[in-house]
């Protein structure tokens, strides 16, 4: 299985006119460009205005990221504590955020990792810091990542990596079966779908012992995937889990 999953990351590159934007995003960050959310010209992807409208820092759970009190656990979280530790979220999934991510995550333009793991960035700086040592994205399964071309987590965790100096590993935390796309799912129905999908792979089990992991995805909705994931990586020996995602879906209640 891990060979298959190597292979696939060799094999899942983005397609050449992804890479080349790829490139040219990066060599040219500070010439002048379009506002990927307001189509205003300046020299960053995500415009200053733009981030003081649509992502302007406010208290959320500490435990799953939904919008509440800072410094005490929801009422979620305290009648059912997540296998996370914690959780971290740039915005809400809800405009102008939704847009942008499917563009990022299905519409070959992984290019906009760039900025958005930058804006990730910004606003753990403004977030107690946590001892992460180790980032981990949220894997695809390798018919996922073939048919996808990259894994969106990925581009995120690695841009993030190198903007806190933090290592990021995209080989550790590995889903052994494709499971069916979590979209109108309920936690149930998530939970059930995700039942023994994630693990890390035994060879880097001890490279994962004792570690401070960071669980790296575009969306948390529910939080069924990242509990797996969590429980995944703890009984590997992480000494813990934050959740750091873009978008936290509000609850419809």
């Amino acid at each position: 299985m891990a060979s298959q999953y190597i292979e696939a990351m060799v094999y899942a590159q983005p397609a050449p006119a992804a890479r080349w934007k790829r490139w040219l995003g990066r060599g040219v960050a500070a010439w002048p460009r379009q506002c990927e959310l307001c189509g205003d010209w300046g020299t960053e992807a995500l415009c200053r205005r733009c981030v003081l409208r649509f992502a302007a820092p406010v208290p959320r759970c500490p435990r799953c990221a939904l919008p509440g009190h800072a410094d005490l656990p929801c009422g979620a979280c305290q009648r059912e504590t997540p296998e996370f530790d914690g959780a971290r979220a740039v915005a809400d999934y809800e405009f102008p955020w939704d847009g942008l991510i499917t563009r990022f995550k299905f519409r070959q333009q992984p290019e906009l990792a760039l900025a958005l793991s930058r804006r990730m960035a910004a606003a753990l700086a403004q977030a107690p810091k946590a001892p992460t040592t180790l980032l981990v994205p949220m894997p695809l399964s390798v018919a996922r990542l073939r048919e996808r071309g990259y894994n969106q987590a990925w581009e995120l965790a690695r841009h993030l990596g190198e903007c806190l100096h933090i290592e990021a590993r995209p080989d550790l935390l590995q889903r052994w079966r494709d499971t069916p796309h979590q979209v109108g799912l309920t936690r149930q129905q998530r939970e059930t779908n995700l039942r023994d999908a994630l693990w890390v792979d035994p060879a880097h089990v001890a490279h994962v012992h004792g570690r401070h992991v960071a669980l790296i995805d575009d969306v948390m909705t529910t939080g069924a995937s990242a509990n797996a994931a969590a429980h995944a990586l703890k009984l590997a020996g992480a000494a813990g889990v934050q959740v750091w995602v873009l978008a936290r879906t509000p609850r419809t209640d």
